[in-house]
């Protein structure tokens, strides 16, 4: 059976969700291989993680060269793996860095590239939705190696006992990959919340919010959710960008998004539309949102999120 490598998503060696779910979807289309670009340090704790949800092997690229670089090192260094280990397919986070890694991976691989796939069944066969979430597509890579970048939330993890081999695998990086190079950072302010793309939850507000984002807040912290919001929300500078939820913004697939004072409009609807079950709470019966939900509230959110807070604290209480 073929390997199928996944990069790893991690923050200092704390694994994130998504690397479980694409463990779950290689198991689908051959031998799950789990890549490991961080510090040495760090790598046994992290084959004991996804060796749960079956990773057959952890091949532990060393950062120590790579990092204070942008992504084309460890571009290079999963070029130089799947050229020796020749497998079946390739999955990354479709997150803003994956993307990116992805892209280049395929150019250097001279392979097709799939991007925002929300299902990855054998062949492999992915179904996205394009247009603004207008159309849901299956496609497969018919030249190369299948290099597939998934939303979060594509698939439920399922753990699964793997045999977590360690193989430390030796990177060449070029002078060019080594081009850009990381100045300073700072650490994000942490919210308590999970991260937007990833989470199962997501409550978001827009303009019916009136810049007042206190009931969202609430809400989402009573169902262990993120806080999202519209580009209205977002240009009116009632919250950050980093928050925008749309076609200029983030995309989301959570198993629940409620969407509040939001009218619908396609750009918004472009970044969560995929998402498994949608609620929607608008003054406006007519507003464009409620043709998308499956369960809609009309009524004002500063009467009807506090409501719904209070009785969530109630029965968790």
């Amino acid at each position: 059976m073929s390997e199928v490598l996944v990069l790893i998503d991690h923050a200092e060696g704390a694994v994130r969700k998504p690397t479980y779910e694409l463990l779950t979807i290689a198991k689908r289309l051959g031998e799950p291989s789990a890549v490991f670009i961080g510090p040495a340090g760090q790598a046994s704790d992290v084959a004991e993680k996804v060796k749960a949800y079956g990773a057959e092997k952890v091949y532990v690229v060393d950062d120590s060269q790579i990092k204070g670089y942008l992504v084309a090192p460890k571009a290079e260094a999963l070029q130089q793996l799947a050229e020796k280990t020749s497998p079946a397919a390739i999955l990354i986070p479709s997150s803003a860095e994956g993307k990116e890694v992805a892209a280049r991976l395929s150019i250097k691989l001279e392979s097709g590239l799939i991007t925002d796939a929300v299902d990855v069944q054998e062949g492999p066969v992915t179904t996205q939705s394009v247009f603004a979430g207008s159309y849901t597509v299956t496609a497969k890579v018919i030249h190369g190696t299948p290099i597939i970048t998934v939303k979060p939330n594509s698939a439920a993890p399922e753990e699964s006992a793997g045999a977590g081999t360690v193989e430390e695998f030796e990177v060449t990086v070029s002078d060019a990959a080594k081009a850009a190079q990381i100045v300073a950072s700072q650490p994000r302010k942490a919210t308590g919340r999970p991260e937007l793309t990833e989470a199962a939850i997501v409550v978001s507000g827009g303009r019916g919010t009136g810049g007042n984002f206190e009931p969202v807040e609430n809400l989402a912290d009573a169902i262990g959710g993120a806080v999202g919001a519209s580009r209205a929300a977002v240009d009116s500078g009632w919250i950050p960008h980093t928050f925008q939820i749309g076609q200029t913004g983030k995309t989301v697939s959570p198993q629940l998004y409620i969407a509040t004072g939001i009218s619908g409009a396609i750009q918004h609807r472009a970044g969560m539309q995929t998402s498994k079950t949608i609620v929607a709470v608008n003054k406006d019966e007519e507003a464009p949102i409620f043709e998308l939900v499956d369960f809609g509230v009309v009524g004002d959110l500063h009467t009807v999120l506090p409501a719904l807070t209070d009785e969530v604290t109630k029965r968790k209480g």
